[in-house]
């Protein structure tokens, strides 16, 4: 007797059911990830601005010091008016969250790097600072997943800090630390209230 041949593929695959599309990816729990982690590290800046100053002697340890003044051109300051900030929106918001935190990975690098040369048997201080280093490549991976799940351009990548010189002094070297230790912080006060809004925006 003869064996019939299967059937075409082309005939099953009508009777299959259609392929239903992918849901889209919700922006709530990258957004409860992201606020979550910076609310954490907001609880450790202080703790490592104060340690990192008491390493450095005079005039970083003296009671009260503050430098507002000093500034890095490779590092983006996080005050804005609150004017200018409220009318961002969440793009921008964003972008310049990541941009800073991208910009900020390379400098606690820098500073660590830094901080193992002049404070060598000082391990708190360098702990400290390779965990903030790590906290904000997690936060940048955070954000990034927002900025997918919201249909966002994700910025690129850059070398913020560029030609480094490293002739500096020590001074100049601890005063680039305060700067970024400093910024760090201000960055995620920042970063926790530009999360406080999407959180509320998009809830769970």
């Amino acid at each position: 007797c003869c064996i019939s041949p299967p059937a075409p593929l082309c005939l099953l695959a009508l009777l299959l059911p259609p392929l239903r599309p992918a849901a889209p990816l919700s922006p709530a729990e990258p957004i409860s990830q992201a606020y979550s982690l910076a609310l954490y590290m907001q609880k450790n800046t202080s703790t490592l601005l104060q340690t990192y100053l008491q390493h450095q002697g005079s005039p970083f340890s003296d009671p009260g010091f503050s430098a507002p003044e000093l500034q890095l051109s490779s590092l983006p300051p996080a005050t804005v008016s609150f004017k200018v900030w409220h009318a961002l929106d969440d793009g921008e918001r964003l972008s310049r969250a990541q941009e800073a935190f991208l910009a900020l990975t390379q400098h606690l690098q820098l500073v660590g790097d830094d901080q193992s040369d002049l404070n060598p048997d000082s391990p708190i201080l360098l702990a400290q600072l390779s965990a903030a280093r790590l906290r904000a490549q997690g936060l940048l991976g955070n954000m990034a997943a927002i900025m997918a799940a919201l249909g966002l351009p994700i910025p690129k990548e850059e070398d913020t800090l560029g030609l480094v010189p490293f002739g500096a002094s020590a001074f100049e070297r601890k005063c680039r630390g305060y700067v970024v230790t400093r910024e760090y912080g201000h960055w995620t006060d920042r970063v926790v209230r530009d999360l406080a809004l999407l959180k509320a925006k998009y809830p769970a």
